[in-house]
């Protein structure tokens, strides 16, 4: 974990000598920037490690967030999505990707939270919380396109915040599992009243202080 903070530390160190923030990088010569469109066009893939990212805007309070995904052929063998009998198609193949997590930026290019969505919001197979925690370790962009240093950037957010991302995941699964009881007949994964199912403020900065602290005093 200190090693992804550290390496998140550099991003930051060496965007800043050129005046570069890790949003403007995933922004840069795509045009206008519009509500709802994916950033970059049809997102970034790893082909070797299946991770999947974009970055995009919708929400209130914040410049934009990243959705990160990984794709079946990343995931440990044998892994299923759960049981589903609703009449919403979900995808298959390689196609059937787990949302791990989302990143909301603030307009300075910094990020402010992490939370998790309903399985509507992202089009995703929706996994058991164990079974989406066993990918984080997986979770990993390894080329150059569209930014070294924005790729290298979420492959340490996830490292570094991994314990409160699984929480979330834990979180996540109550809340879906709550919502189910309480609204009987409907099909949870598809409830549009139902779209965040986790969320919580971050800061690299205090992340780095809490494990500097920890680690001084082992």
């Amino acid at each position: 974990m200190l090693a992804a903070g550290e390496d998140i530390l550099e991003c930051y160190r060496v965007m800043n000598k050129g005046g570069l923030n890790i949003v403007g990088e995933i922004l840069k010569d795509q045009g206008t920037f519009y509500e709802w469109n994916h950033y970059p066009d049809a997102d970034v893939y790893d082909p070797e490690t299946h991770g999947q990212y974009y970055y995009h805007n919708h929400r209130e309070g914040e410049h934009g967030h990243f959705h990160l995904f990984l794709r079946k052929k990343g995931m440990i063998k044998g892994t299923k999505p759960v049981p589903y009998k609703g009449k919403e198609k979900w995808p298959r193949g390689n196609d059937a990707l787990c949302h791990l997590i989302a990143i909301s930026m603030d307009d300075f290019g910094f990020p402010i939270g992490l939370f998790t969505t309903n399985r509507w919001v992202t089009a995703e197979c929706w996994y058991k919380a164990d079974d989406v925690i066993a990918m984080l370790d997986r979770f990993c962009i390894d080329h150059a396109f569209p930014s070294w240093p924005v790729n290298r950037w979420l492959t340490g957010m996830v490292a570094l915040f991994q314990p409160q991302i699984t929480e979330l995941i834990l979180k996540r699964d109550q809340v879906v599992a709550q919502w189910q009881l309480t609204h009987a007949g409907q099909d949870v994964y598809e409830d549009r009243d139902l779209e965040l199912t986790s969320e919580l403020d971050v800061s690299v900065e205090d992340q780095m202080s809490l494990l500097r602290e920890s680690l001084s005093a082992s």
